[in-house]
């Protein structure tokens, strides 16, 4: 593509270069840079593109886009916000893929990954061809690739779904985070059903407030668009005990599609009974009602599958094959998963990172826990402090063995942390251990028959991020390693 002819889509012609290369490749990332490519300088929180456009030149970039006028031998095009016109210009680019194909959005606090992927096996169950981008990978049919944020930066989202396009993906599921909605990158996306499964603390180190969490989460309702459209009809799926859900509907003019437990709603489960193995409920909806069988455990396992049975009939799928699908579903990496190393106790790892998420999925172990409760927490460096006691205090409320100790530190003392976890609970008893992997070798050679071991916080992650090195932790094979030499 011809640079003016990709330029005309930003809408102000005096953008237009008199130089005017084939363009064939756009590049945030001078390392990523190639003879004919477009350099795009971002200002990121640590590095500045612009201090990198000169490499991009040398390596045989024909034409940069940036925030000021520098001196290269190149077209110089200077826009006023970079990222927000890479979003323009990769939409164009990779031929506006999301435009032929359907594209469902799941934002909220917690259950974005599980909802993602309850609704990729609906889909599978259903022969379709999918694609999924969020916090654990992105997937193109089988093939997994490694993702560094939960929703990537716009330019990488549009050549994602080119490439999904390619591989002939007609129906693509994505995990949409506050921080994306709120940094633009979703822009081009054309979202045909938008998910919201709830909205608790997290994030506050960005957000600084509530009101201002709910509003970034809000923009993937309002961004549906205004039109009427019957071929083309926008659809958000909210959740209707959620009070947040009133404010987004505010801000949708789309049809609107509720499920939810306790309050009316379109989409409903009654009649819940749960076991340590999973959970019965009834399943009703507007084209029929279910006894349905779940895999899964908890409340919260609950909201995830009705989210993503409200968004699966949105989508036009039958009952009956969604019901085939929510049933053989065996769960997700890191959520609720169980640890089997024969041991007469259970062990559980979770990614509950937040105060909410990390009391449903307490309150859940206290339903079938026959012995004592281990809850092994830490809060990460870096983030939101504010939620340290609060994480502090849930467990030492819900469980009967709170142990707490690391969680990518990060650059912060770890010691510091564990400190201003403690400041919510002082005079309850409790157990502080640095070492993450010592932590879960105490909690092992503690339990007893009966009892359950909750390691919160990390689920499905690999490593440990301790100051500026990334290390090798899983909590899974942690614990199995700690059962097993115990078992010698």
């Amino acid at each position: 593509m011809k640079l003016n002819d990709l330029l005309t889509f930003l809408h102000d012609d005096s953008l237009l270069s008199l130089k005017n290369p084939t363009i064939s490749s756009l590049e945030m990332d001078s390392r990523e840079v190639k003879p004919g490519s477009l350099f795009i300088c971002i200002k990121g929180y640590t590095v500045d593109g612009h201090d990198f456009a000169q490499k991009a030149v040398d390596q045989g970039a024909v034409a940069i886009l940036a925030e000021r006028n520098l001196d290269l031998d190149v077209p110089v095009i200077v826009v006023k916000d970079t990222k927000r016109s890479m979003a323009v210009l990769a939409d164009i680019f990779y031929g506006q893929p999301t435009h032929s194909m359907h594209l469902i959005g799941v934002t909220g606090t917690n259950g974005k990954t599980t909802t993602t992927h309850i609704i990729e096996k609906i889909f599978n169950e259903a022969k379709k061809q999918t694609g999924l981008i969020g916090t654990m990978y992105i997937k193109i049919g089988d093939e997994q690739k490694e993702v560094k944020n939960t929703t990537p930066e716009s330019l990488t989202l549009q050549k994602t779904f080119a490439e999904m396009k390619e591989q002939n993906v007609s129906h693509a599921i994505m995990e949409v985070s506050s921080h994306a909605l709120h940094l633009g990158r979703i822009h081009g996306c054309d979202f045909n059903v938008a998910v919201f499964t709830n909205l608790t603390q997290d994030h506050l180190d960005y957000h600084k407030t509530m009101e201002a969490y709910k509003y970034a989460k809000g923009l993937l309702f309002a961004q549906l668009g205004n039109k009427f459209d019957h071929n083309d009809l926008k659809i958000a799926v909210l959740n209707e005990d959620e009070e947040a859900s009133e404010e987004f509907k505010r801000m949708t003019s789309a049809k609107i599609l509720t499920y939810g437990i306790d309050r009316p709603a379109d989409i409903k489960a009654e009649n819940i009974k749960m076991t340590s193995k999973g959970t019965m409920f009834q399943l009703v909806t507007p084209v029929g009602t279910r006894n349905v069988t779940i895999q899964m455990v908890g409340k919260f396992s609950v909201y995830n599958v009705l989210a993503a049975v409200s968004a699966s009939l949105a989508s036009s799928v039958d009952l009956d094959t969604i019901v085939t699908a929510i049933e053989s579903m065996e769960g997700v990496r890191g959520r609720f998963e169980l640890v089997d190393g024969g041991q007469d106790y259970t062990v559980i790892v979770d990614y509950a990172h937040t105060p909410d998420s990390l009391e449903n999925v307490l309150k859940t172990v206290k339903q079938f826990a026959e012995g004592r409760i281990f809850c092994i927490v830490g809060c990460g460096g870096d983030r939101d402090k504010t939620k340290r006691p609060l994480m502090a205090k849930i467990a030492v409320t819900y469980s009967d063995e709170p142990v707490f100790t690391s969680d990518n530190p990060r650059s912060e003392d770890p010691q510091v942390i564990l400190q201003e976890m403690e400041e919510g609970v002082a005079g309850n008893q409790y157990t502080s251990i640095i070492s993450r992997e010592e932590a879960i070798s105490y909690a092992v050679k503690k339990a007893q028959k009966g009892d359950v071991i909750l390691i919160a916080g990390k689920g499905h992650e690999t490593y440990q991020i301790i100051g500026n090195k990334v290390f090798d932790f899983d909590d899974k094979e942690i614990a199995l390693n700690a059962i097993n030499t115990l078992n010698l």
